[in-house]
């Protein structure tokens, strides 16, 4: 698996490119946790926006698909002792219905070949009234550094199944139906757009319905 060959050299990477926005975003996620929150992060990869949110919730369960990742991330966040990890497919998530107060998926939609699934998937296990956070890397008017980088990643063997603007992401969940989305975002090379998507049974049923997608309401 690419990630697991990249992992090690993963955060220096993303540092040297695009590190100030990491850390903005990173931070701005972290913000939106509560001391009694628990929170479960998918794609949580070495652990950028994990060691945000430790210090700042009750627990996080951080997952990812590739055992690289993981590697690394047990490193960075072994200080917390409120951590666990697991190796977990987002598209597959094996928590109960309405199992965690805060969701977090960072840079992964552009990744997966069914994203609407793998939303479905984040709500399903997020309580009601939580929040499923999903901040993810937008193109600056599709600016040549920005294409270049992409470019690069894809000859490494990154397979990015799709690349935003930030109004495509804001299109993205209004064509899947999702009301009352909110964004921000962090500015830098390569911004980082976060949407926030407020579980609501109803809301949430309908608009997963309109893909087809099943899942039990909470």
């Amino acid at each position: 698996m690419i990630w697991d060959k990249f992992s090690r050299v993963y955060d220096l990477v993303e540092n040297s490119f695009n590190g100030k926005v990491n850390e903005d975003f990173s931070s701005k996620v972290a913000g939106m946790i509560n001391s009694s929150d628990e929170v479960l992060e998918c794609a949580c990869g070495t652990g950028i926006i994990s060691e945000k949110i430790a210090p700042k919730c009750k627990l996080i369960v951080a997952t990812d698909y590739s055992e690289g990742m993981l590697q690394q991330i047990r490193k960075k966040c072994a200080k917390f002792r409120n951590i666990t990890f697991h190796r977990v497919d987002i598209m597959q998530l094996p928590y109960n219905d309405a199992s965690f107060d805060k969701v977090v998926a960072g840079n992964v939609i552009h990744l997966l070949d069914k994203p609407q699934e793998a939303i479905s998937e984040l709500c399903r296990v997020c309580k009601d009234g939580g929040k499923v956070i999903i901040p993810t890397y937008v193109a600056p008017h599709r600016s040549k550094s920005v294409s270049w980088f992409l470019q690069l990643l894809r000859w490494l063997g990154f397979d990015f199944k799709r690349t935003f603007t930030y109004e495509e992401y804001k299109d993205f969940f209004r064509s899947m139906g999702y009301d009352g989305v909110e964004y921000t975002i962090s500015n830098g090379r390569m911004p980082c757009a976060i949407a926030v998507l407020k579980k609501d049974v109803f809301s949430q049923l309908l608009a997963a319905q309109a893909y087809g997608i099943s899942w039990m309401m909470s």
